[in-house]
């Protein structure tokens, strides 16, 4: 489930140009993740997701305000942010760690994640947020469409764009946050930005794309929290990366849309037919002789 809202939202920061902000806003959810630990002293899955949703949201208005006051370009903004950020996620985690009881907690794990070290009330709270992002996408699809494609005519129709801007942070902030006990905080990017990519070999439909997208990212998550389950203390998050990865191979080698594969026989078949071409004179020359 989290692979497929993964997928589908990915789609979304794939058109609107901001891959990196994803990978932005999943380290900049770190800190938010372990001062809610600092404060409860509890590793309760809806309060830590609760203060990485408020580390990340922080890290956008970040993004936000020095790309708007200042002449530092988003890219670099979204740089300082997830690096600022991490960095201080990984000193508060020190401190937790040294004070006993932070490695028991297993809070490290939200680094690169760990499915097994996940309880029950802990899936169900996953589950029903990933639901929750997929029906967001799935109820409001056409408008999603008009924010990303065609944003004058969308308000020409009333449709605010400052509320799309707002529903677009929070859903993918929400994305994030519920995958980064998962897949960890390093690599719930790659989460989100590699079905989509994947996707893109295979047509030029967003409709498609977004659907091929889920089913990657679902299969990714799928497989990759089973292949760390057979090992103690695999972490998942790698390994879903990996999973992810092969889907990602696959397409740009066999992608119908400029996969390698058939750029390669299209450029074989054109040069065919151009030499086909220059040899043509030739043959009806010879022909009047």
């Amino acid at each position: 489930m989290l692979g497929v809202a993964s997928g589908m939202f990915g789609t979304l920061a794939y058109w609107k140009k901001q891959s990196l902000m994803s990978d932005a806003l999943s380290h900049a959810a770190l800190p938010g993740v372990v001062i809610a630990f600092m404060i409860m002293n509890e590793k309760n899955l809806f309060l830590l997701i609760l203060g990485a949703a408020m580390s990340a949201l922080l890290g956008a208005w970040f993004i936000h305000a020095i790309k708007s006051s200042t002449r530092i370009k988003e890219d670099a903004a979204m740089g300082i942010i997830l690096s600022v950020f991490f960095g201080a996620g990984i000193v508060l985690l020190s401190i937790v760690n040294r004070t006993g009881g932070g490695n028991q907690s297993g809070l490290d794990t939200f680094i690169f994640g760990q499915a097994a070290s996940m309880v029950r009330s802990d899936v169900y709270t996953m589950a029903g947020l990933a639901v929750a992002i997929i029906l967001l996408i799935v109820i409001a699809f056409k408008e999603w469409k008009l924010y990303l494609f065609d944003p004058n005519f969308a308000k020409g129709l009333g449709l605010s764009s400052s509320t799309m801007n707002v529903l677009y942070v929070f859903g993918l902030v929400t994305t994030i946050v519920i995958g980064i006990q998962a897949v960890g905080v390093i690599l719930m990017a790659a989460l989100l930005i590699i079905p989509a990519v994947s996707a893109r070999y295979w047509t030029h439909s967003f409709k498609v794309m977004m659907i091929l997208a889920a089913i990657f990212g679902g299969l990714s998550g799928a497989l990759g929290t089973f292949v760390s389950a057979q090992g103690t203390g695999w972490p998942t998050g790698p390994f879903i990366v990996l999973a992810a990865s092969v889907f990602f191979i696959v397409s740009l080698v066999f992608g119908k849309e400029k996969g390698l594969l058939v750029e390669r026989v299209e450029f074989k078949n054109q040069q065919r037919k151009a030499i086909a071409q220059n040899e043509l004179p030739g043959v009806l020359k010879e022909g009047d002789h």
